[in-house]
């Protein structure tokens, strides 16, 4: 019997078109990188695969496993972290619906940080070794998958400067803008109106601010008028452009299509 926290539905496609595959959110998500003809998006579907359902705070892997599979998120979010010497955790990533979670970790061979479920949710284990055949087997997805590992560290180098050279009120008024952009284009709600999956401790490791910080500094941002906050995790923004201005935001660096409807407002 497997544990209460993770249960398993194992989903192997062979043949055939299938519109009702998990894998619909990662095919969404590759999309938007490449065009695919139709042969590509069969075998984007049809990828073998096993499917988990799991709570938040669950592994799906911890700082030096071997990474056998591929993690593709389905629904609810996740984060990637590090634990330094003092025990201090660091979030260097958040993820959403349809984005590889571990794709670095599977192919470099072990893992060098940790993923964990922020919120329940679902997810696709893809094995190694078949990611590595349809990248080349099929070029067009291995091009929209390199393109995807690329933005990927475009995050990381915006969140290293983030954290490096903003003070606290532009910290976190940046990270506000990145998420409400990248909701709005996986399609999971309007980037003005959202509710924040992490807790102001978690936003603290996301930040390298104190859980204190974050909440002084939401507040104060609330009475500025630049957010509003009906609950602790509710961010409503009413004005974009001075939230982006409070944060020093640029959505150059997320690589978006510049017709895409996200930077409309």
């Amino acid at each position: 019997m497997l544990p209460p926290k993770c249960q398993r539905e194992t989903v192997v496609n062979k043949s055939g078109y299938n519109q009702g595959s998990a894998l619909e959110p990662l095919l969404h998500k590759l999309s938007y990188w490449r065009k695919f003809d139709e042969a590509d998006r069969r075998a984007i579907l049809n990828l073998p695969h096993v499917v988990k359902s799991l709570e938040h705070n669950h592994y799906i892997v911890r700082e030096f496993d071997r990474a056998e599979s591929a993690c593709v998120l389905l629904s609810g979010f996740a984060i990637r972290h590090k634990i330094v010497a003092s025990g201090h955790r660091q979030i260097v990533a958040i993820h959403m619906k349809g984005e590889f979670v571990d794709l670095q970790n599977s192919m470099l061979g072990f893992a060098d940080h940790s993923v964990q479920m922020l919120t329940p949710g679902k997810v696709a284990m893809i094995p190694r070794q078949e990611i590595e055949r349809i990248a080349f087997e099929l070029p067009q997805v291995g091009r929209a998958m390199w393109t995807d590992s690329l933005v990927d560290g475009s995050i990381f180098r915006e969140w290293v400067a983030n954290i490096g050279r903003r003070d606290a009120r532009t910290r976190i008024a940046h990270l506000l803008c990145e998420f409400s952009l990248r909701l709005k284009v996986a399609g999971l709600g309007e980037h003005s109106n959202y509710e924040m999956p992490l807790t102001q401790e978690q936003l603290a490791d996301a930040t390298g601010l104190t859980s204190v910080h974050v909440n002084r500094t939401l507040k104060q941002l609330q009475r500025d008028g630049v957010i509003d906050r009906s609950s602790p995790r509710s961010i409503v923004i009413g004005d974009w452009k001075k939230l982006a201005d409070t944060g020093d935001f640029n959505s150059a660096y997320l690589h978006l299509h510049d017709e895409d409807p996200a930077l409309a407002d």
